[in-house]
């Protein structure tokens, strides 16, 4: 492939494809997060307990991981377009049956189901965005779609309170019935195939399990993977805690609450485009180097904060915005770096870290749940020791590449 110049791939940048791309990562996001305002009232609909409540979150979480590590390989195998339309299909009926369901098993079931069908779209994605372009560029690609998807969690809890104030809690799952059919439709119709010949050749010859294998082999991609879902943990452990964090303890109301959550994923959105611009100048891994550390001093401080209680919550507050920030410039140059490792595994290596910061964020916000105090102590802790984690898988595994590399 040839290496175009910055100013003619910033010319060049393909919005259709980065609209459809983000779409279809953001199923997965908006059934999270236009869910959330309506736990409440699936609870007392279904006379569901509180841990059934939050079991359909966990379940979902689950199935976004474990989804991941099936599309991955099959897109290696069989082609990026089948997998995404499998995926919207799974993920509709899925939805209609949330939508219906009459006990709190039979959501659980289903939200599970949704998240198996949701999850093709982000694998797929990520393995188009490498297909199509470089090192750097990919980078650059994966921050632009960070701008689309990213929109998810600034409007569906808004959508999602509105939606459930006018027509109750099952109709959220009709406005994600009809987003699915959206996303299905237009990857049928613009979608292309990408898949290169040299990765569908690669992929014959053997099966998903050793391609894990091998992709676990290579210390420079597990470090790049390390690095990504330790920081992305920091988000989990954030969505998690954010409602019990400001509504409860600080004191802000429920309807304030989505605003509040929705300025946070601002900040998430605007670094993302800032990296874009950044990697004009440096290369993702000089990025890397700088942001994970920036993003251990501000764990350190928002510890500090928390531990001490000073400013309290004019403290957190301003200090956690700009912690998730750190999302935006790690995510994307931690991925294109560990699809640079091996092009020809890219869907594969796409599903692995995919499902590694879904796993890894279980863990964090389970962590961070286990130790609830009613203070931010718990999730600010827990996002120091994660942080720390990411910086050192950079270091130790994988060190800055020379520009010539990049």
């Amino acid at each position: 492939m040839t290496h175009s110049s910055d100013s003619t791939t910033e010319a060049r940048v393909p919005w259709g494809l980065v609209i459809l791309l983000g779409s279809a990562t953001a199923l997965g996001p908006m059934a999270i997060d236009m869910y959330l305002p309506s736990l409440p009232a699936i609870g007392a609909s279904l006379h569901a307990s509180a841990a059934q409540t939050q079991a359909t979150v966990a379940a979902f979480l689950a199935g976004m991981a474990i989804g991941q590590l099936i599309y991955g390989p099959a897109s290696d195998r069989l082609g990026r377009r089948g997998p995404v339309l499998v995926g919207a299909a799974i993920y509709i009926v899925a939805s209609v049956v949330c939508g219906l369901a009459t006990s709190a098993p039979m959501l659980i079931a289903a939200r599970f189901v949704q998240a198996l069908g949701g999850c093709a779209g982000a694998v797929v994605a990520r393995a188009v965005v490498r297909d199509r372009f470089n090192h750097t560029e990919t980078a650059r690609m994966l921050s632009l779609l960070t701008l689309v998807m990213g929109l998810a969690p600034v409007l569906a809890p808004l959508l999602g309170g509105a939606v459930l104030a006018l027509g109750g809690w099952r109709a959220n799952f009709i406005v994600l019935t009809a987003f699915g059919i959206a996303v299905g439709v237009a990857a049928f119709f613009r979608l292309p195939e990408t898949r290169s010949a040299e990765t569908a050749a690669h992929a014959s010859t053997e099966s998903p399990l050793q391609a894990y294998l091998a992709l676990f082999g290579q210390r420079r991609l597990v470090g790049y993977a390390l690095a990504g879902c330790l920081n992305g943990a920091c988000l989990f452990t954030y969505i998690s805690a954010s409602p019990e964090l400001l509504i409860k303890t600080y004191g802000i109301s429920p309807q304030a609450f989505g605003w509040v959550f929705g300025l946070n994923a601002v900040g998430l959105i605007g670094s993302g485009q800032i990296n874009r611009l950044v990697l004009r100048h440096f290369t993702p891994d000089e990025v890397l180097a700088k942001a994970s550390l920036v993003a251990v001093g501000i764990a350190f401080l928002m510890m500090l904060a928390a531990v001490s209680g000073v400013g309290g919550r004019w403290t957190i507050l301003p200090l956690l915005f700009a912690l998730l920030a750190s999302y935006g410039f790690m995510q994307g140059n931690t991925m294109a770096g560990a699809l640079n490792v091996d092009p020809r595994r890219a869907g594969s290596i796409s599903a692995l870290m995919g499902a590694a910061s879904f796993a890894t964020g279980a863990v964090a916000a389970t962590a961070t749940g286990i130790f609830h105090d009613g203070t931010p102590r718990p999730m600010a802790v827990t996002m120091f020791v994660a942080l720390i984690g990411s910086a050192l898988a950079l270091r130790i595994l994988a060190p800055r590449l020379e520009r010539t590399q990049a």
